[in-house]
């Protein structure tokens, strides 16, 4: 199909001058909808993911009935006890004889830190208070002993009659 002169001549010209095409009108909003699809992944991930993102190393913390929660507030140090005798401060193990050191040092680069110690209960009370000897060799005075709480159902069977 072969165009006209007259015909090819429009074609050149639309070519040349787009604006003299209007076959619309251009929309200037901002569409929010992606914008507010990203932002609720995002938050859904943070909600998932910032659980998980534990100080600590886990372990099975004695049950107290009289326990009071405190928030992680970031400003701890944990000092874990497992059940195998390992030590840990936040996720790095360590040997007795560094603890001190490492605690001091942790200390010195954030002093409003507080020490928190969480023994495994299955662990022995011999190697919990090796390890508050050694944070005790750090000059710390204060240390804040963690346990779990006991649920409601095994307080009342565990309560004395």
């Amino acid at each position: 199909m072969a165009l006209t002169r007259h015909q090819l001549r429009k074609v050149r010209e639309r070519a040349r001058n787009p604006k003299r095409r209007e076959r619309g009108v251009v929309k200037a909003d901002i569409n929010v909808t992606p914008l507010v699809d990203v932002v609720l992944v995002l938050l859904i991930i943070f909600m998932v993911v910032t659980p998980m993102i534990v100080k600590g190393v886990a372990v099975e913390l004695p049950k107290t009935a009289n326990h009071s929660r405190k928030p992680d507030d970031g400003k701890d140090i944990i000092v874990s006890v497992t059940k195998d005798k390992d030590v840990f401060l936040m996720a790095n193990r360590v040997t007795l004889e560094n603890l001190p050191k490492m605690i001091g040092d942790e200390k010195r680069k954030f002093p409003e830190k507080t020490i928190y110690l969480k023994v495994d209960s299955r662990g022995t009370y011999g190697t919990a208070r090796d390890v508050m000897e050694a944070i005790h060799k750090a000059n710390i005075e204060d240390i804040m002993l963690a346990t779990d709480d006991i649920p409601a159902g095994e307080a009342a069977a565990a309560a004395p009659h």
